[in-house]
């Protein structure tokens, strides 16, 4: 078992005097406060907290946040991780026998020095002062919270007595944007207190995860709290305080995915699409190498809070970036969703791989007639041929034969209409519509024609881009069903394993050689055979593997287009499966080859480097069957 281990900042921050411990750094004083001498004698009595008998309280046991854990990526990178910030603050003096007048001229001297310091209007009511004062008078003031750098250079080495610089560890996403859909966001529990102290409530407001992983590993990203003690004898002065029990950091996360091939998705899907989503695993244990979605947003803009203004502006943006669309949006598939169907013909038997159908610019089934995505005859073809062009018609007729029931079956097996499973808030399930379906929304049960739109992957068929790959990987590797995987392990600071999530394979697909060598000829060809739809794939020295996909969905006129292209590499051996799509706008013409399969070229060309492996001839095509002539190289614009 791999263990991650990366420096985590711990700070310890009390009332008056602040310590920082940096790994294995020790621990460093920070500016101390004025305080009273103590007196000789120390009482500890229980708290009776209003704002009369406040200098009568002996003892205040106050927690303190744990350092949050880190999230990082399979080699230790870190997604989220924690920075220093600092607040400004005011201290009072004890024992607290200030009038309201002495208390509000106390503090408005103290900002207007602070104001001169940091060159900002620093505004602070009235009302707020005096409520601080009377209630949580023995506690730090904060008038500035998050000084900019260039203000704690400032006022660091010039505060006036009875001020300080409180620092705090808050959340920090240092690769910005890139995975901030899957790491999340984190947000204060709520506002800084200013009603009476309790016993054990916290000195400052604690983080808890909001979105994506963040949320899901709360409880243990949390870490564990620390007691801090204050102690005041009868007049109300300040006697002692100590930190009597370390906060405990909270616990890393460490994921599956490769923060490189992240980057690279992202960027494939910012130069290339509006909208969109990429997602590639390994085929081999189901682990999430990739899962991007287009557009994102960066975590920090949460960071330490997030403005009304801002997040309305994200909830309101027309692309929400706020959806992710990987796994939270599902699309008809279209003609990726091919590869299932010519599974079911030829496992059930329905259809054998020399068997030929027309090609045929369109047929009538009942009283619709099914067009194909070409115009013109391509004539007799076989699977492989089929597969390579994405002929409608053919599939239309082979699909009918086959029947609903097989077609389901196996697009179940591959593990479309279910979630993937992954530990984020909102996945959806997609739908492989069958009779009760059918009769639940349409009336009716599954007819021919309901068979020859799914058999396309048109119609009720909803996929996720991260079941696309997931069902890639499945062919990919050969008929092994791994459930796929997004977090590794949950570890201590000290690398010490808590949770480990081990590969699992779920079940092995009884799928024949000759049905699995079928599909992977059909599918290399598709890249790189005569007639493929996914030329805009190909790599120079790598062989793709690939099926390309346009389908439409949504009302008339809002009707919007879906742009897939799925597959793995390299062929001979995958080390990738692929999803990649595209969400056009309405009244725009997409296309599978032209838009998706140039997203994945970008971002495997940058895997597979010229100086690797050379493919050879045999990698990049199968020999063609003589018996069956080949189809003509399709237009590249017009590609399915």
């Amino acid at each position: 078992m791999r263990r991650v281990g990366s420096k985590m900042m711990f700070i310890r921050i009390l009332p008056t005097v602040v310590l920082v411990l940096v790994a294995g750094a020790g621990f460093v004083p920070a500016q101390p406060t004025p305080a009273a001498s103590p007196s000789p004698e120390t009482e500890e009595e229980t708290i009776i907290p209003t704002f009369e008998t406040q200098k009568l309280a002996r003892t205040y046991i106050l927690d303190v946040p744990a350092p949050r854990g880190q999230i990082t990526d399979r080699n230790g990178l870190p997604l989220a991780q924690n920075r220093i910030s600092y607040n400004l603050a005011i201290t009072f003096p004890t024992p607290l026998d200030f009038s309201d007048a002495q208390a509000l001229s106390f503090v408005r001297e103290k900002i207007g020095k602070a104001e001169k310091l940091i060159d900002r209007s620093i505004k602070v009511s009235d009302e707020a002062i005096l409520r601080h004062y009377r209630n949580r008078g023995i506690m730090p003031f904060e008038i500035v919270q998050n000084l900019s750098k260039s203000e704690y250079e400032e006022v660091k080495d010039r505060l006036p007595p009875g001020m300080s610089v409180r620092p705090i560890y808050v959340r920090v996403y240092p690769n910005g944007k890139l995975a901030g859909q899957i790491v999340g966001y984190s947000g204060k529990t709520g506002r800084n207190p200013d009603g009476i102290i309790d016993n054990h409530e916290t000195l400052w407001p604690e983080t808890e995860g909001r979105e994506g992983l963040e949320q899901t590993f709360n409880e243990m990203l949390k870490g564990k709290h620390g007691e801090f003690k204050l102690t005041f004898d009868k007049d109300g002065r300040k006697t002692s305080e100590k930190l009597i029990t370390l906060p405990v950091p909270g616990y890393s996360v460490v994921t599956t995915l490769d923060l490189r091939l992240q980057e690279l998705a992202e960027n494939a899907l910012e130069a290339k699409a509006k909208r969109g989503a990429i997602v590639i695993l390994d085929p081999n244990t189901g682990d999430i190498l990739a899962m991007a979605s287009w557009p994102t947003y960066d975590p920090n803009l949460f960071v330490p809070s997030i403005s009304p203004e801002k997040f309305k502006a994200l909830q309101d943006d027309p692309d929400i970036p706020l959806l992710p669309r990987a796994f939270r949006s599902s699309y008809p598939p279209g003609s990726t969703f091919k590869v299932a169907v010519g599974m079911a013909a030829l496992e059930s038997g329905a259809v054998r791989p020399d068997d030929l159908y027309q090609c045929v610019p369109s047929i009538d089934i009942g009283n619709i007639t099914f067009h194909n995505w070409k115009k013109g005859d391509r004539g007799a073809l076989n699977f492989v041929q089929a597969l390579t062009e994405s002929c409608d018609t053919w599939f239309y007729q082979a699909g009918i034969k086959t029947g609903a029931e097989p077609i389901i079956d196996w697009a179940l097996k591959l593990g479309f209409g279910a979630k993937c499973g992954i530990p984020l808030r909102g996945e959806v399930e997609g739908r492989i519509p069958n009779d009760q379906y059918m009769r639940a929304t349409h009336g009716r049960k599954l007819l021919n024609g309901d068979i020859a739109n799914l058999s396309i992957g048109q119609g009720d068929a909803q996929v996720t881009p991260l079941q696309m790959a997931q069902a890639m990987a499945i062919v990919a590797n050969g008929g092994t069903f791994y459930q796929t995987r997004l977090v590794q392990q949950v570890q201590t600071l000290d690398n010490e394993i808590v949770s480990a999530y081990q590969v699992r394979e779920k079940r092995t697909l009884d799928v024949s050689p000759e049905t699995m060598d079928q599909v992977r000829t059909g599918m290399i060809d598709v890249v790189n055979g005569a007639g493929g739809t996914g030329h805009q794939a190909s790599l120079d020295n790598v062989a793709v593997a690939g099926k390309t996909g346009t389908a439409q969905w949504g009302p008339k006129n809002k009707e919007r287009t879906a742009a897939w292209f799925s597959g793995f590499l390299p062929a001979d051996q995958p080390q990738f499966a692929f999803a990649a799509l595209y969400e056009g706008d309405v009244g725009s013409k997409v296309h599978g080859g032209s838009t998706a399969a140039p997203m994945i070229a970008q971002v495997f060309k940058d895997v597979y480097k010229p100086s690797g492996q050379q493919v050879t001839n045999n990698q990049r095509r199968r020999p063609e069957r003589e018996q069956v002539r080949r189809a003509q190289p399709v237009e590249e614009d017009e590609s399915d």
